[in-house]
């Protein structure tokens, strides 16, 4: 068997048996038991402690749409689906009259990152996605980090979401200099702002580049409090025909190139997007010893 590697661990041929003997002698098990059991005898835990279930259901699915195991029926419809549908059949949270902001940067000081925990600060953050971006919001999933930002005076003025990286960017690949087998290890140690919209009755000159520079200098320790490892590179995707760029230029990101402008599951070439820049900020100065040391 070729080496596969899958949520980033290397998949064995004793691996592949012992999930199949576990199908034979435990036919009534669920797709959840199965994971389960595997992330028991792998002893499988991120940096935190907390159980990769989810990266071990992942696991399953992609090895049965392989064909190198059989699973059982799924029981229920698919989580991530459901979580989607049950947020976009929530309501959104009550309209009120918003106020337009307007004023200087410095009559909104201090501003007030707050990090996104618990339902209720969950909810409002995708309902103002759901209501104000132009790519709508289905909810995050996998690791993620978001903030609700607002100003001395309590205003609400922006949502910031950080999730998982691209599997694959040329550009960032070729600027970190790693190879396949290094991209696989270490894809964890990025993060990608998948959101970032500033609400459009905000309108503050230097605000946006302002509330990137505060978000990085703590996103790091916010993701290694919540998930047991730091991040060291933020990436993100900005579409050209929509947006320059300026606010990520002005908080010192840099500009690598361009997407293909495909799909992550594209694997046809066929699925035609818009085409995005690629940005990224290193979020310190040795980043590529952590996330690939042979490549320092």
């Amino acid at each position: 068997m070729d080496t596969i590697f899958l949520q980033g661990r290397q998949i064995t041929d004793s691996d592949l048996n012992y999930i199949r003997q576990m199908r034979l002698e435990h036919p009534q098990w669920s797709r959840r038991q199965l994971a389960d059991e595997l992330v028991t005898r792998w002893r499988w835990c991120n940096n935190a402690g907390r159980p990769k279930d989810m990266a071990a259901r992942s696991l399953l699915i992609k090895l049965h749409a392989r064909a190198l195991i059989d699973l059982p029926p799924p029981r229920t419809r698919n989580g991530n689906r459901q979580r989607g549908a049950q947020a976009h059949s929530q309501p959104d949270l009550p309209p009120w009259q918003p106020e337009a902001i307007s004023a200087a940067l410095a009559a909104l000081q201090p501003l007030h990152l707050d990090l996104v925990d618990g339902l209720a600060q969950r909810r409002r953050a995708a309902s103002l996605l759901r209501q104000y971006h132009y790519q709508g919001f289905s909810g995050a999933v996998g690791e993620n980090v978001q903030y609700l930002i607002g100003d001395a005076r309590g205003r609400e003025l922006a949502v910031m979401v950080f999730g998982a990286a691209a599997w694959k960017t040329a550009c960032r690949d070729q600027y970190i200099g790693w190879s396949p087998l290094q991209r696989r290890q270490s894809l964890q140690w990025i993060t990608n702002q998948q959101r970032f919209l500033i609400l459009p009755w905000v309108r503050v000159a230097h605000l946006a580049s302002h509330m990137l520079g505060l978000a990085l200098r703590r996103l790091s320790e916010d993701w290694r409090k919540r998930y047991g490892h730091p991040v060291w590179l933020v990436e993100t995707f900005v579409q050209d025909d929509r947006f320059t760029g300026g606010a990520y230029r002005a908080a010192g990101w840099l500009r690598l190139g361009q997407t293909a402008g495909r799909t992550r599951q594209d694997r046809h070439h066929s699925i035609a997007k818009p085409v995005k820049s690629v940005w990224v900020k290193p979020l310190h100065h040795n980043f590529r010893e952590h996330l690939c040391p042979l490549c320092a």
